[in-house]
């Protein structure tokens, strides 16, 4: 089983943007250090708390800084790019990576990202605009012949040489194309279908892990569209954890600190907004008000010594019927650094290695 980092990235409101911004910097050092196999970095435009509308900034720094680690958007919010601006701005990416990039893509899930640029996200406008724009950024990397895409969205040219010298010409550095990857949250998740169809790599986010067992049955739904065998390696889990000496420290560390106050005032009322918190219930007799940060910590979240970790991380795996990465969700312990790096440490050094035996189950073949 491999391991990553897929960080919103969150700070607290009260983080200036440049004080956060070299928070994830630092942490994504690190996890190139200790061995982290990816990083994913989300893209937001209206949140506060999950304050980068510019994933691909941090990542080419990032990759400047480090050796080894894979670094993506995860993803970048296709229905507000144009789609010919955003090949570019990947294939270029891409070189300057040297084929450590990943791609990550996502329709957008926030309203107010939705009113700032005009889009119906609440009739499925935002996910057909992903579509299209998918089609045309793949069409541009993997079409040598001139063409004219005259779609519902967006109208785009690649033209035929110019004036003797002029013409698109920006292919990435991975051939066809950087690693795809899409993130789903509700059961039967339509994004994770898609990715099933096409190959992607899905990412399931942090949800109960009753929850996420359906999201392959997604993988799988889409994969029979296309004819096509997934391959349960490929699937990332994105996971809240916390890893300390002893299972009171962890959790006083977790529930009691950063990780509890991000999630008690933003993203659990966030997803309660969204009718989202059935999905966080082990079991759906739970009253809503008792999905808490302790809550979570109690029956999604893996927190606790190494040990603690390990065998909760695996009853995950069996729950689920295994996967290929556990990605940690990224928090901003820019107050107390040494509490994390330590986390991720223990992570890497103890949590780990207890799991090596850990396989992904064959592919299921596909009707």
């Amino acid at each position: 089983m491999d391991y990553g980092l897929f960080t919103m990235p969150s700070h607290p409101p009260e983080r200036s943007l440049y004080d956060g911004h070299q928070w994830d910097l630092e942490v994504i050092r690190w996890a190139d250090q200790l061995g982290f196999s990816e990083a994913w970095i989300g893209e937001h435009h209206t949140a506060p708390w999950e304050p980068n509308p510019s994933p691909d900034l941090l990542v080419a720094q990032a990759l400047m800084e480090t050796d080894n680690i894979r670094l993506g958007p995860g993803g970048f919010l296709l229905p507000y790019h144009h789609p010919g601006e955003l090949a570019n701005r990947i294939s270029f990416l891409d070189h300057l990576s040297q084929g450590r990039l990943n791609f990550g893509v996502a329709a957008s899930g926030l309203p107010s990202d939705w009113a700032m640029f005009n889009v119906d996200g609440f009739s499925g406008e935002n996910r057909d605009m992903t579509r299209e724009a998918l089609e045309i950024i793949l069409r541009i990397w993997t079409e040598d012949e001139p063409f004219d895409h005259k779609g519902k969205y967006w109208n785009v040219s690649k033209t035929d040489t110019m004036f003797d010298s002029l013409k698109p010409h920006l292919k990435p550095f991975q051939d066809p194309h950087p690693p795809i990857g899409v993130a789903g949250l509700s059961k039967g998740s339509d994004t994770l279908k898609i990715a099933g169809e096409r190959g992607y790599l899905p990412m399931s986010l942090n949800l109960n892990p009753a929850y996420v067992g359906s999201h392959w049955d997604a993988v799988e739904e889409g994969a029979a569209r296309s004819g096509r065998t997934p391959d349960r390696a490929d699937w990332r889990l994105v996971r809240e954890i916390f890893v300390a000496e002893t299972d009171e420290e962890a959790w006083k560390l977790s529930v009691d600190n950063m990780m509890g106050r991000m999630m008690g005032e933003y993203f659990l009322p966030l997803l309660a907004s969204f009718g989202f918190t059935e999905f966080l219930k082990h079991d759906q007799d739970v009253p809503d008000s008792d999905v808490t940060p302790a809550y979570c910590a109690k029956h999604n979240w893996l927190v606790g010594s190494p040990d603690t970790v390990a065998e909760k991380l695996e009853a995950v795996y069996e729950e689920v019927g295994g996967f290929g990465s556990i990605l940690l969700f990224g928090f901003d312990y820019m107050d107390e650094p040494q509490a994390w790096r330590n986390s991720m440490q223990l992570l890497s050094d103890e949590v780990m290695p207890k799991l090596a035996h850990l396989k992904p189950k064959p592919a299921s073949a596909v009707a």
